[in-house]
């Protein structure tokens, strides 16, 4: 029996009150977490199930509250218990981008998600409140480290020689350095198909940002525009970098005009982005029983070596990738 999914049930019904409710599995993401819809009459609530002893809800909550008093369309924390690790929160619906976007609505629907990021990013400005964590270079090594540990090392079994070690040492320095050099604005850090909601009022609806830090300002929109899950042509998602820097610029966002430089650091951000994300697939196979994301890793190194084709700095890293044989070269 499910002890913590019984005591869940048990803590829902007593915040709601009198009156039978029902409560459905909605969601398990790539975490800990879980989510389950609750549905009383014709009222529809979320809950979430987030065991403390893998991390506090308190960022969540956080988060949530300074999220929403930017205007932006996040869940509503309702209750909340921290000691067990419930929380109840409003529900934004069960219709993601990632089943939404086709050539009919994918304009309207990335506008509508660009313009909620200039205004997440341009909060960063609002409050003296430093309640996110710094993306450092730390954080931007240890999350690449992982395509070396997890991928390479656990999912493909390679041992590499000095040589090829000394290439990701060299690359994994030289992202993380263009990170360092961007803007810094509140960043979601997973603002991308399968965390916004198309919701009839205050598109998007936005979940899954308790992981948000002070970070690059390229970082949500290489997670938006190259989407580990969905695609699309370059040349289109070139014009919609374009189109995003000349609104943050007219929005106040602290970006150069120099669009060029702009787009590098898009690039150089997606491919620290892609090769943690990688890394992350495979974990996630391999520590927490979830093997259907290793399906995303051949589009998702994919970006990877069609970008390190592009910048010199980075070529070494595409003769690594073909030389292990990775998938994804074009």
């Amino acid at each position: 029996m499910d002890k913590r999914f019984e005591a869940l049930k048990e803590w829902t019904g007593r915040v709601l009150g009198a009156g039978a409710f029902d409560i459905q599995s909605a969601s398990a993401d790539a975490s800990f977490r879980r989510y389950f819809r609750v549905t009383q009459g014709s009222r529809s609530l979320i809950v979430m199930d987030a065991p403390p002893d893998k991390g506090g809800m308190h960022s969540y909550v956080s988060i949530a509250r300074h999220f929403h008093a930017l205007g932006l369309n996040v869940p509503e924390v309702l209750e909340q218990d921290h000691e067990r690790g419930f929380l109840l929160i409003t529900d934004l619906g069960d219709q993601p981008y990632q089943g939404s976007l086709n050539e009919q609505t994918v304009e309207r629907l990335y506008g509508d998600a660009l313009g909620a990021l200039i205004v997440l990013q341009a909060g960063s400005s609002t409050t003296a409140d430093k309640f996110l964590p710094d993306y450092d270079e730390a954080l931007l090594l240890r999350e690449m480290e992982i395509f070396r540990e997890w991928y390479l090392g656990r999912h493909l079994g390679l041992r590499l020689a000095a040589s090829q070690n000394r290439v990701l040492d060299e690359v994994f320095t030289q992202l993380a350095r263009s990170a360092l050099a961007q803007p810094r604005v509140w960043a979601h850090r997973d603002y991308h198909s399968r965390n916004l909601m198309v919701t009839r009022l205050n598109n998007p609806g936005i979940l899954d940002f308790q992981d948000a830090v002070l970070g690059p300002v390229t970082y949500d929109l290489v997670s938006l525009l190259r989407d580990c899950y969905i695609s699309w042509p370059r040349e289109r998602v070139e014009d919609w970098v374009k189109g995003y820097h000349e609104l943050a610029l007219q929005s106040g966002i602290p970006v150069s005009e120099d669009d060029a430089g702009f787009l590098r650091w898009f690039d150089l951000m997606g491919v620290q982005r892609h090769l943690k994300a990688s890394g992350i697939f495979a974990r996630l196979n391999h520590r927490d029983g979830k093997p259907g994301y290793l399906a995303d890793i051949p589009r998702t190194l994919g970006y990877v070596h069609e970008v390190s084709a592009r910048y010199p700095e980075l070529q070494p890293l595409q003769a690594l990738l073909r030389e292990l044989k990775l998938p994804g070269a074009a």
